[in-house]
């Protein structure tokens, strides 16, 4: 049985930025397909670490804000991205009021959180417009977490509609996983 916050990365933060993982990650065509068709979004980066993604949406022109449970992460991230808003914070519960942000990126964080549908309800809860998640590929490799940490496609999906998402849109990058959830507006 796994126990809570076993799943996290405790690792150092020098790992998060290794050339060998950027290379995997794709950030620019991430960064890319996450704020397509959004007019200058606020984005929020749950789960930052380094604030590797948080600089590369920085770097688009973006207002930026994250969070992480991880102190010492976030004194590297404020260091890279020093006009972002870093605060501490978990993906269960994210310390920023309703509809504040039009895209909530989760980059490797959903398959280590306790709750992934809590995660998502609160991503949905601060987002205007779109939840984009960035998850390892459901293989054993020698990247990355243990199978046994990684989420299959149809968990991520599930957890999605169970999170309230009416639309979701995976995309397979050449290393990752990438899912697109849009908040659908209320029924009048």
């Amino acid at each position: 049985m796994t126990t809570e916050h076993e799943r996290r990365f405790h690792g150092e933060a020098d790992r998060l930025r290794s050339a060998e993982r950027i290379t995997l990650l794709e950030i620019d065509r991430v960064v890319v397909l996450a704020v397509e068709d959004l007019r200058t979004p606020r984005v929020l980066d749950v789960g930052t670490g380094t604030g590797l993604f948080a600089e590369a949406f920085a770097a688009k022109g973006l207002a930026v804000a994250g969070i992480d449970t991880n102190l010492a992460m976030l004194h590297a991230a404020r260091r890279f991205v020093p006009s972002a808003d870093f605060r501490e914070g978990a993906a269960e519960a994210i310390p920023y009021g309703d509809k504040m942000f039009d895209l909530v990126f989760l980059g490797h964080v959903l398959h280590e959180v306790d709750n992934p549908v809590a995660a998502l309800e609160e991503a949905r809860r601060v987002s205007t417009n779109r939840v984009a998640v960035l998850e390892w590929p459901y293989v054993e490799e020698e990247q990355g977490p243990p199978l046994a940490h990684r989420l299959n496609v149809a968990t991520v999906i599930s957890a999605a509609r169970r999170a309230g998402f009416g639309q979701v849109e995976h995309l397979k990058l050449a290393h990752m996983d990438l899912y697109r959830m849009t908040i659908q507006a209320p029924s009048s």
